[in-house]
């Protein structure tokens, strides 16, 4: 499947940005849909993961409370709606799929199967 993330940008501190993540070349609706950010000299770090279907969602520790995933299997497309931004979400934000639920939400990059290129999400104090 290939993952198109758009929606990153520059935003002032306490702003809200849509990111978006269009897929192609397979049954999206088979795949768990998910977001992870990284930000220069750190890790890639898990944001935010959907079911299949969009019934569960989970969120990392660090975006509880303003950050929604959703999903639309018929545009083939996932969604992170960020709220409340600080200088601490800036990161580059990429979206994953995988068919696993448990791989996605393990909080680990590692082993997923598909990978977005990426879009910088930049927030300014």
């Amino acid at each position: 499947v290939q993952l198109q993330a758009s929606g990153g940008g520059l935003v002032q501190a306490g702003g809200s940005l849509r990111l978006s993540c269009a897929a192609s070349g397979r049954t999206f609706s088979s795949y768990v849909m998910g977001w992870f950010r990284q930000a220069p000299g750190k890790e890639r770090e898990f944001v935010a993961a959907i079911s299949w279907t969009g019934t569960s969602t989970y969120y990392g520790d660090s975006v509880k409370d303003r950050f929604t995933i959703s999903r639309d299997n018929a545009k083939n497309t996932v969604y992170l709606q960020m709220n409340s931004l600080n200088s601490e979400d800036t990161a580059v934000y990429y979206c994953a799929a995988d068919p696993n639920l448990a791989t996605m939400t393990r909080g680990s990059p590692r082993g997923i199967d598909y990978w977005g290129k990426g879009t910088q999400v930049t927030v300014s104090s």
